[in-house]
């Protein structure tokens, strides 16, 4: 059974995936990620699942906009998203450091 390849485009503000955010995905989309400029919103809306590359994929973009003082915005949370976070001790923000990633 084939499924629709994840894809990611710029509309605005937003970086707007669409597909299952997986290993494969992660490899085929990050060329395409490496040019993205004035993100502020890291929309999942479409996604309906992430695993631990996809989830590693977000971080990093997320990191990337805090280094240029934004604080990223998360919409949608797929499959996964929510218990890799927990697992890998993340803040909603995707954000390693903040207090809440701790606890």
């Amino acid at each position: 059974m084939a499924s629709n390849p994840a894809s990611v485009s710029v509309q605005g503000t937003s970086l707007v995936f669409s597909g299952v955010l997986d290993r494969a995905a992660v490899t085929a989309l990050w060329p395409s990620l490496q040019a993205a400029a004035d993100v502020q919103v890291l929309d999942l809306t479409a996604v309906p699942r992430v695993d631990s590359a996809g989830l590693a994929l977000l971080a990093e973009l997320a990191a990337r906009l805090r280094g240029k003082g934004v604080e990223p915005r998360i919409n949608g949370a797929p499959a996964g998203f929510t218990e890799l976070s927990a697992a890998y001790r993340l803040a909603p923000s995707l954000d390693f450091n903040a207090p809440s990633a701790a606890s």
